[in-house]
Order: structure tokens, then C-alpha cells, then sequence
């Protein structure tokens, strides 16, 4: 492991002691598991984009026909 300096304002640091505390862990471990957990949801995010980007593009209308008229989408009563 790596030590490193980090510089906070005092509210984020108040914040950042009253979070530790709150789970008994020391600050250092509570900035490690955040970071972490930050990693991984960002590691999920690009994967599952990436994913989706590699589909390519689709059709979103399934029968081939022509699209509905503004009239017809704006109809309340076919809603009611």
C-alpha cells in the first residue's frame, strides 16, 4: 500500500470523520472502501455501455408499417 496526501475543506473532512466513526473503520479505510466501491460501480458502468454500444442500431418500430399520426398519438379518449 501507498500513502498519499489529500487535502480537504473542513466540511468535507467533518463529514468524512463523522462517516468513519459512524461505521467503526479509520478514515484511511473508509476513503479505500469508497474509492473502491466507486471503481467498481464505474468498471460495471463502462462495461454494460460498452455492451450496448457494440449492438449497434436497431428499429425501434416491430412492423415494418408507417408511423402513427400526430392526431392518433394525441388522442385522449383511446387512453382513458
Amino acid at each position: 500500500m501507498r500513502n498519499i496526501t489529500v487535502t480537504l475543506d473542513d466540511e468535507t473532512a467533518r463529514w468524512t470523520r463523522i462517516e468513519a466513526a459512524r461505521r467503526e473503520m479509520s478514515v484511511s479505510r473508509f476513503i479505500r472502501e469508497t474509492l473502491r466501491q466507486r471503481m467498481g460501480g464505474q468498471s460495471a458502468y463502462d462495461g454494460a455501455m460498452q455492451r450496448y454500444l457494440s449492438r449497434g442500431a436497431s428499429v425501434l418500430r416491430g412492423t415494418g408499417g408507417p408511423l402513427p399520426g400526430r392526431e392518433e398519438l394525441h388522442e385522449r379518449d383511446r387512453l382513458r
